[in-house]
């Protein structure tokens, strides 16, 4: 449960709300806008040199279709609002979270009164300390920075973790810091606030809601390899999906740009170069320990992959 102090903060009405109370109909389209355009900026939005700011949703409007040129992050506080996000509808709920890319379309229902949402305006770059944070592994948080960095982002992500306190206190840490008083660290702050929600999102991406059956599809895959890397197969994950093998290595060929074996190496030689740094296990046995019984194959991608020898990584 959020901070009353927090939510009543949240929770006045805007002038803009005031408006739409006393009859406007439709929302300023000039606060969001252009005239000639359904593009939301965030120039309108954010004030000058910063890189993320946050705003209340407005209730009581219809948004129709829009995409925005920032990645938005909707965090619902209390009741709940109506998101159709590129022609599918998502309910938002208390804790939940809806991630947006730049070219993501979405249309907004009316929201009542009690029904409280917070908008992340947060421009693509803001995002480079938390892709430090992340590890090299294809997930679909890292595909999303990844895609928004590069401005090729029309997907969104979809969370239901409202049960995850490590989370919903990173988000409210983060909307505290953005709406008390501004002081010289607080972008640092913020970008390693939100490098940590990434990292707990990780770990919970069995609540993540994709934008389609095949999309869901890859991330029960993607989850598959962080807890089975040592064993795991794409006969059996298929089968535990209950897809059939050829089209699932082609899906996730076509969504990931690498094969499931491709997938299993990388996150066996990212777990080997954490082992290598924060153990004292042998070389040869954190080999065994990620799942190649072959060592020498081991040392030679490993080399392949970091341009060194394991025991020269470890000593580096």
């Amino acid at each position: 449960m959020i901070n009353q102090i927090l939510l009543e903060k949240l929770s006045v009405i805007s002038p803009e709300e005031q408006r739409l109370l006393a009859g406007q109909s439709e929302i300023q389209r000039g606060i969001y806008m252009d005239a000639d355009s359904d593009v939301i900026d965030a120039g309108k939005l954010l004030s000058i040199g910063r890189l993320i700011d946050i705003r209340p949703h407005t209730r009581f409007a219809h948004f129709p279709e829009h995409s925005h040129n920032y990645v938005e992050v909707v965090y619902m506080v209390q009741g709940s609002t109506t998101h159709i996000a590129n022609g599918k509808t998502i309910v938002l709920h208390p804790g939940e979270l809806l991630f947006l890319g730049q070219g993501a379309r979405q249309e907004i229902l009316p929201a009542g009164k009690d029904d409280i949402a917070v908008n992340f305006i947060i421009l693509p770059q803001f995002f480079d300390r938390t892709l430090e944070m992340l590890n090299e592994g294809e997930t679909p948080l890292r595909k999303f920075i990844v895609d928004s960095l590069r401005g090729d982002n029309a997907n969104w992500l979809f969370f239901q973790v409202a049960d995850v306190p490590e989370i919903q206190n990173l988000i409210e840490n983060l909307i505290w810091t953005l709406t008390g008083e501004s002081f010289p660290n607080r972008r640092s702050i913020c970008q390693t606030t939100m490098g940590l929600l990434f990292m707990q999102l990780m770990n919970y991406t069995d609540r993540l809601v994709s934008r389609s059956t095949e999309g869901a599809a890859i991330v029960r895959v993607l989850r598959y390899i962080e807890e089975n890397y040592r064993t795991g197969s794409l006969t059996e994950i298929a089968g535990e999906l209950h897809y059939d093998l050829y089209w699932l290595s082609r899906e996730i060929k076509r969504q990931t740009g690498k094969t499931y074996k491709e997938l299993l190496q990388e996150k066996r030689l990212i777990q080997a170069s954490y082992f290598l740094k924060h153990t004292t296990l042998h070389v040869d046995e954190i080999g065994d320990a990620v799942g190649y019984s072959n060592l020498s194959y081991f040392h030679r991608i490993f080399q392949k992959k970091y341009g060194v020898t394991p025991k020269k990584y470890r000593d580096a």
